[in-house]
């Protein structure tokens, strides 16, 4: 197995067009977008949120559950470009079958949603990770940006 960098999903912001998805180890982050739905998928998650009925991701999981698997992990192994391409690696052990691993070629948005769903970890291939800018402080700028509304105590009325 290619060496592999543990990240997780720091940070997923919205943007004119989707949702911006940084990954981070705690020393650097990446950035790449996935589209509305996704995001709002993942952000349902991570925000310990329930849907009054399941989410695509949920079904998934829930499909997977029903068969006896469960993720073990997902890995970004390639990007070209500003495309990138992930795995998938799911575990299956019922009463017809012994125990399968299944690596599967997915979108990592959607490895995102279905990684956060089963905590499972999220890994990226190191030549891969090496070959991406480092976009932490893009991340500490657009957080600076987000300022909450506040009263304008100087206004009288």
């Amino acid at each position: 197995m290619a060496e592999l960098v543990r990240v997780e999903i720091i940070a997923l912001m919205p943007t004119q067009a989707g949702c911006a998805v940084f990954l981070g180890d705690g020393n650097k982050a990446i950035l790449f977008y996935i589209d509305p739905a996704v995001g709002l998928s993942i952000n349902t998650v991570m925000s310990g949120q329930t849907m009054p009925r399941p989410l695509t991701h949920d079904l998934y999981m829930l499909t997977l559950e029903a068969f006896g698997a469960n993720v073990s992990r997902m890995i970004i192994n390639d990007v070209q470009g500003d495309v990138f391409h992930a795995r998938l690696i799911i575990e299956a052990q019922n009463e017809i079958m012994e125990r399968k691993i299944i690596e599967l070629d997915a979108r990592p948005s959607d490895c995102l949603a279905i990684s956060a769903r089963a905590e499972a970890p999220i890994y990226i291939s190191k030549a891969v990770w090496d070959s991406l800018e480092d976009r932490q402080p893009l991340l500490d700028q657009m957080r600076t940006d987000e300022k909450p509304d506040q009263p304008d105590f100087d206004h009288e009325e």
